[in-house]
């Protein structure tokens, strides 16, 4: 009994004391805990703000693009939305054969982004070790028939075009619509010579466009973009050869910065549904 009534006593303040010594501790460490998660707060703040400020970084200068014929209503769409969202830009097109143009490139001409229509003329770039990274798949395109408008020769098959006294034109066997169509009679067990080989696909639509052939074989996109002009007719062995469209930015370009900026435009939303609206197909 003693010894309870004389150490319950002595035992409260000392019990009182250690409550407010752990409170006190508590507290000081709540504050800490505040202090150090503002701070970090406010380095998450400035990281955003610094990579705010870097993507948000005025663009200048020209942009020069070498990119495959067939992309030209397309590219020629996206280059004037690209130099509306970046005043004092502007992008410089050179549209033609996915070869000639590597060709160009591998031999020093100044460009910023090469866009090809086949993987294969992509890499007599990157074999060069012309290209900075890796090229990036960004649509693909099919082939199809284009006619004089109204199909006036009744062309319903990739067969019909080797009917005797039938006009065709091609794309040169070095071109990947030439490579793609070759791929397909081969495939089919057809043989079939053109009155002419053209250096793009641009050339081989004219021809029709121009009536100096019955049809020729070209893409989708260019049929297409054609409008009234010819006619398509589809036919399913062009399955059989679609043709990916590979981007890259160039190891010596110019101005690397406008040009990346552009490439992401390309593989954006909006430019993946410009390039839809034309007829290329998702990558």
């Amino acid at each position: 009994m003693t010894t309870r009534s004389v150490s319950g006593p002595r035992s409260r303040p000392r019990a009182r004391w250690t409550l407010r010594a752990v409170g006190g501790f508590a507290l000081a460490a709540v504050a800490l805990t505040a202090c150090s998660s503002g701070d970090s707060d406010g380095a998450d703040d400035s990281s955003t703000k610094s990579s705010s400020g870097s993507s948000s970084k005025k663009l200048s200068g020209t942009v020069t693009v070498f990119a495959a014929a067939s992309l030209k209503e397309s590219f020629t769409s996206l280059g004037k939305t690209f130099e509306k969202e970046h005043p004092g830009t502007k992008v410089s097109f050179n549209f033609g054969g996915s070869d000639a143009l590597a060709a160009s490139i591998t031999s020093g001409a100044p460009a910023d982004v090469f866009a090809a229509a086949s993987p294969k003329t992509m890499k007599t770039v990157t074999d060069a070790k012309d290209s900075k990274g890796a090229p990036a798949t960004f649509v693909r395109n099919q082939l199809e028939i284009a006619t004089l408008p109204g199909n006036p020769k009744k062309i319903a098959t990739l067969k019909d075009l080797t009917r005797s006294g039938l006009k065709v034109a091609l794309c040169a066997k070095e071109v990947p619509c030439g490579a793609a169509a070759q791929k397909v009679l081969d495939g089919a067990g057809l043989k079939l010579t053109p009155v002419s080989y053209e250096q793009d696909v641009k050339g081989a639509l004219t021809k029709v466009q121009l009536k100096e052939v019955d049809a020729s074989v070209v893409y989708k996109t260019d049929v297409k973009a054609a409008g009234g002009k010819v006619t398509g007719v589809e036919f399913p062995e062009s399955k059989k050869a679609i043709n990916d469209y590979p981007i890259a930015l160039l190891k010596n370009a110019p101005n690397a910065e406008a040009a990346t900026a552009f490439i992401d435009l390309v593989k954006s939303a909006q430019g993946q549904k410009v390039l839809g609206q034309a007829g290329f197909l998702k990558p």
